[in-house]
């Protein structure tokens, strides 16, 4: 039990290294592979919490060297948690999507995506377990290269917005690490508890002072918050179904737990409320991309590009209760962490399943829908009502806490901000529900242009489609029915996981 922080990544890792080999060597082992070294990380995870919940924060001393010499790796509720998410979620995301990496990959290739794909999940759960600042980098950037590789795998149009998301990326990379640097040269150390008790002896000094300023500018161009997401709409559009279901859901997450992690380990409590200006940059920010993504997404056609720049308002509103910085704001933004994992991978895998059964991506194609497969579109509304924020589903409840903690710091355009982006939310995603089930479906061959795969030329009509094989149903009935336990139960996690994990 006490080696779990360390399992809970390194598995993913060990995995990744195996996986390109059995693809080689047999290429049916490799997805089994896969799933095994996924599941084994969800586990450990799940005990994680519990010990956590338990017996109190795990420390582990990689290589057995204490720091400040060694790198530590801490897991409290909220890292816990953290993980729990993104590899339960990644674990069905998984499941569903394996018809389209076997469509979109070739047979012998299949070794190499799941290796990216383990090696991205491998350096997000690191980000989250790691209690030192360098290796957070170090981490970030395992997580960031694996995503770029995998977005160049949907094609000519994948590979330009893969590329302009590598050289984004690695901005942002470098501006962290220039932070990270002007830390250490203030404080001698990289731990991140080691680091918060020193820096009240150098919180004034300019190097202090321009290193939070380059942290958080760097991880707001890896969470695509606006006006630092001109990657995000491209990558998730036109990366492979098997990707944007995967790294829409968990990706920029993680760069938003890091976010909060700065927060609530590394800086001293005030400094980046009172000193540096931070907190108000990211509610200033936070609320122009709640604005902005809503007013997009209402005016996209594709169904991957919308919620491509729903993303943006979504994290936009955790980046407004990181921002906001009080316990009950870091529970709202924490809470919409997991609400939005399952609430997007919902919506990304319906979509995935919708592509692979009719190859359509267009909301005006998507008449009839609603009653040739009933299954996805009924996991897709759920999943659309929640994000609209509708109870007692698990969007209505942090969009709640958050209003809260705007009304308790008096700040009304937070509120207001956050109530109509909920209306905005309804306006694109019930566009959609229009169409699947007040429209007839189209009862000729439907051409759909945007879509260059070659097999996807002639259409099939939408009103003989069939409902998905179990495999790509079942994870989005297991999601879809998360997303009201996460509401209803809602109380239960706040209370016993993230208010002693924000205070």
């Amino acid at each position: 039990m006490d080696q779990l922080p360390v399992i809970i990544p390194m598995t993913l890792l060990i995995f990744s290294l195996l996986t390109p080999l059995l693809g080689q060597v047999w290429g049916g082992s490799v997805f089994a592979a896969t799933l095994c070294g996924v599941f084994i990380s969800t586990i450990a995870s799940f005990l994680a919490l519990d010990r956590v919940l338990t017996h109190g924060t795990l420390y582990y001393d990689l290589g057995g060297w204490a720091p400040p010499v060694g790198i530590e790796y801490v897991v409290d509720e909220v890292a816990a948690y953290v993980c729990v998410v993104i590899t339960t979620v990644s674990f069905l995301v998984l499941i569903s999507t394996r018809r389209w990496v076997l469509k979109e990959s070739a047979d012998r290739s299949t070794g190499i995506f799941y290796s990216l794909v383990l090696l991205l999940l491998g350096g997000l759960t690191g980000i989250v377990v790691t209690g030192d600042l360098f290796n957070l980098f170090v981490f970030l950037e395992i997580s960031s290269l694996s995503a770029y590789a995998l977005v160049f795998i949907g094609g000519r149009n994948a590979m330009l917005a893969g590329f302009r998301y590598l050289i984004i990326g690695s901005i942002g990379g470098a501006f962290y690490l220039l932070g990270v640097g002007f830390i250490y040269f203030a404080t001698g150390t990289l731990n991140m508890e080691e680091a918060r008790l020193l820096l009240p002896d150098a919180e004034a000094t300019r190097a202090v002072q321009a290193g939070a300023v380059l942290i958080f500018a760097g991880l707001g161009l890896k969470m695509g918050l606006v006006p630092m997401h001109f990657w995000l709409p491209d990558a998730y559009q036109h990366a492979p179904s098997s990707v944007n279901s995967l790294i829409s859901p968990i990706m920029t997450k993680v760069a938003a737990y890091a976010m909060l992690r700065m927060f609530l380990s590394v800086f001293p409590h005030g400094y980046l409320t009172d000193i540096v200006p931070v907190a108000d940059a990211l509610v200033i920010l936070g609320l122009i991309g709640i604005a902005f993504g809503s007013i997009a997404a209402a005016s996209q056609t594709d169904i991957r590009r919308m919620l491509a720049y729903s993303s943006i308002s979504q994290l936009a509103l955790i980046a407004v209760g990181i921002g906001l910085a009080t316990p009950l704001a870091f529970v709202a933004a924490l809470l919409h962490i997991v609400n939005h994992a399952a609430m997007k991978s919902t919506l990304f895998l319906a979509a995935a399943s919708i592509r692979l059964q009719v190859g359509l991506q267009k909301v005006h194609n998507f008449a009839g829908l609603g009653r040739s497969m009933p299954v996805t579109m009924a996991a897709f509304t759920l999943a659309a009502i929640s994000m609209v924020g509708i109870p007692p589903t698990a969007g209505f409840f942090s969009k709640w806490y958050m209003i809260q903690a705007g009304l308790n710091q008096g700040d009304w355009a937070v509120v207001v901000v956050v109530l109509l982006s909920s209306l905005l939310t309804a306006v694109y995603l019930f566009k959609v529900l229009e169409q699947a089930y007040l429209r007839p479906a189209k009862s000729n061959i439907v051409h759909d242009s945007h879509d260059e795969t070659p097999s996807s030329a002639i259409r099939t009509e939408v009103a003989r489609a069939k409902e998905s094989q179990i495999d790509v149903w079942a994870p989005l009935i297991i999601l879809a029915v998360a997303i009201v336990a996460i509401g209803v139960f809602n109380v239960v996690i706040i209370d016993n996981i993230l208010r002693p994990g924000v205070s």
